[in-house]
């Protein structure tokens, strides 16, 4: 049976409107609604895309740990400009474009252990929806018409600029929006845009046309949470104007204590220090990088950053001919300054290191190694954990883990909670010398069922992996898998270096020891270490 603390601290978060770490209060016991603002789908997801589904995947984790009954929304718009611009270039449709990248996104998320959403509405099955929430704002005199365009009047709701903590004069006065003559003032902004020629459209008291960007969130989450609900979740960069225009729009057409009572955001990603952008070196696909690394490490990578706080990716990038590390100009020029070789920017992708990454890589699979090590101990089946004659370093994890995310969802501390127990585990893998028999087998047993629980990744019935969305694979296949992969972006034959361990035992049972030697030392040159064990050899890269 899995241990569970039978208390834990309330659970407190990050209100941007109150600008403070706040208990969470539901609106109903026991039930959570939560909203995100999900991806707009016209190229393949980038990182700063996971880490904004990530935020409130945790947050839905630990809430159904704490048995809370969660409905977790999370939008897909399926048309916009940038859909429909792409549409024009593959000469395809709009709808064709959407369902291509949902589809590769969700693949992305899958990778990266993401938990799917309860609800996943698309901006063109909710138009009657979002024309109903238009035209309550019409009929309230907070929306006007201009040439078939329907525009939020921003004068008429004072509370404006609350969540940003903005002040709409001075925003005037600095022209940071979109001149547009035909608004009565430049803050409004388009409820429902009128049709131009080849883009989708439908009817509408304005006429055709298709909806405006913020009134699809707006429209979508109050249709399956309700008109007040708990937490609205997005990234840092949405809370102007996008979450600004919805609270406007929304609290307009129904209360001003209506919609998201908690707003969470997450912070930027940077790579090499630098916000992302097209350039070779600082914008990259999901896609990308779980093609050089495990999903599980590029998701503990981001876990181990406060979800508030930016999170960097360093980046290396090795001069193809003398291994030198090229700066962002000379990735782009082509040229290595050390050598004076050239070569093409665009080839050097596949071989970006991302050293922040390949630390987690190696911190996760040492979790698995321990894992893997603890079945071994019990021949292969782990006891269930017992309440006695464990050692506090292990039994006080999940409560440490449990503690920290109860702070504002502090992953990094949760991690870190982590560390002084496999450390003690694999001591005693190691060896037993001092501790009583009991004692070993007892935190060992302990260790690995609070991690993984019943159901590992299960956020009920999973232990920490099931809070965290770490460790659900069973060790042993893990470790393969990750190994047959580094071995083959080395270009290595798995195949053969299988054969060669083979013969290498073969030679060894023949006491060939210098057979066996030679195979050794064939297989290091090849970058490969064996691992000899009572149990056989193994190999790692």
């Amino acid at each position: 049976m899995t241990f569970v603390p039978t208390a834990r601290a309330p659970l407190v978060v990050f209100d941007t409107m109150r600008g403070a770490k706040v208990p969470l209060e539901l609106l109903e016991p026991g039930r959570c609604g939560i909203y995100c603002c999900g991806p707009t789908v016209y190229d393949d997801a980038h990182i700063g895309h996971a880490r904004a589904a990530l935020m409130p995947d945790v947050l839905v984790r630990t809430l159904r740990a704490r048995d809370i009954e969660v409905t977790y929304v999370r939008n897909v718009t399926d048309v916009d400009d940038k859909i429909i611009a792409r549409a024009e270039r593959e000469r395809t449709t709009a709808d064709a474009v959407a369902e291509r990248y949902t589809a590769r996104y969700h693949e992305d998320l899958a990778a990266l252990g993401m938990l799917p959403p309860d609800v996943e509405p698309k901006v063109t099955e909710h138009i009657d929806d979002i024309v109903a929430l238009c035209r309550t704002l019409e009929a309230k005199g907070l929306a006007y018409v201009r040439d078939g365009n329907l525009y939020f009047r921003v004068r008429a709701f004072p509370g404006y600029g609350a969540l940003s903590r903005r002040n709409p004069d001075e925003m005037r006065s600095g022209a940071r929006v979109e001149v547009d003559e035909r608004k009565e003032d430049p803050l409004d902004f388009a409820l429902w845009k009128a049709a131009r020629p080849g883009e989708p459209v439908w009817d509408s008291p304005w006429g055709p046309g298709r909806p405006g960007w913020h009134i699809e969130c707006s429209a979508m989450s109050m249709r399956y949470l309700g008109e007040r609900f708990d937490v609205h979740a997005g990234g840092r960069d949405l809370v102007f104007p996008h979450h600004e225009n919805e609270i406007a729009q929304s609290r307009g057409a129904t209360c001003d204590t209506c919609f998201a009572q908690y707003w969470m955001h997450n912070g930027f990603v940077t790579f090499a220090g630098e916000k992302m952008s097209k350039s070779l070196g600082n914008f990259f696909t999901i896609r990308e990088v779980i093609a050089r690394y495990p999903g599980e490490a590029v998701r503990a990578f981001l876990l181990g950053v406060h979800y508030r706080s930016p999170v960097n990716f360093d980046v290396r990038v090795s001069c193809p001919s003398c291994g030198a590390d090229l700066e962002p100009g000379a990735q782009e020029r082509g040229t290595c300054t050390a050598c004076g070789a050239t070569f093409d920017p665009g080839a050097l992708r596949a071989q970006i290191e991302l050293p922040g990454v390949a630390e987690a890589d190696e911190r996760v699979a040492y979790v698995y190694r321990t894992l893997e090590g603890i079945e071994r101990f019990f021949g292969g089946d782990v006891p269930p954990a017992e309440e006695g004659d464990v050692d506090p370093t292990v039994s006080g994890m999940r409560a440490a883990v449990d503690a920290a995310l109860s702070d504002d969802l502090n992953t990094s501390a949760a991690l870190a909670a982590l560390s002084e127990p496999m450390a003690l585990a694999n001591r005693w893998l190691a060896s037993g010398k001092g501790v009583p028999k009991k004692v070993r087998r007892a935190t060992l047993a302990r260790l690995f069922r609070d991690l993984r629980g019943q159901r590992p990744g299960d956020p009920k019935e999973g232990g920490i992996s099931g809070l965290l969305g770490l460790f659900a694979a069973d060790p042993g296949p893990y470790l393969r898998r990750r190994r047959d992969a580094r071995a083959a972006r080395m270009g290595l034959d798995v195949a053969r270096i299988e054969q060669l361990l083979h013969e290498r035992q073969a030679a060894r049972a023949a006491r060939d020891f210098e057979a066996a030697d030679r195979l050794r030392d064939e297989l290091r040159s090849m970058g490969v270490s064996v691992l000899d064990g009572p149990e056989g050899s193994d190999w790692t890269v």
